[in-house]
């Protein structure tokens, strides 16, 4: 990610993108699009879970209830990508992260 572009792209998400090896699964531009996507939507949504949390009974339940409907197939997420915007998310709100299954995996 080295070009002239300014936006910096955090390690987390670039690893999102990575393969077992760490080389970039799309081109440096694409993974640039989708983390401005990604980041556009945790910061979009804050105004929303803070709502949500004032008629839930705890943050833990509103990020999963975000998280819900960020994996569903009419989501224009990836799983990896909508499991990163939710723990963006609670990051922004200073929220303790969820506990997310990583996709892939069982829950715990």
């Amino acid at each position: 990610m080295d070009d002239d572009n300014q936006i910096i792209v955090p390690p987390s998400f670039i690893a999102l993108c990575s393969d077992a090896r760490g080389r970039l699964r799309m081109s440096a531009a694409a993974v640039r699009d989708r983390h401005e996507l990604c980041e556009d939507l945790a910061c979009g949504l804050v105004e929303r879970a803070q709502q949500l949390h004032h008629d839930a009974p705890s943050e833990q339940g509103v990020l999963a209830g975000m998280h819900a409907a960020l994996v569903t197939p009419t989501s224009a997420l990836a799983p990896e990508e909508a499991r990163w915007v939710v723990l963006r998310l609670a990051e922004l709100l200073g929220w303790h992260s969820p506990e997310l299954a990583e996709p892939g995996l069982s829950p715990r």
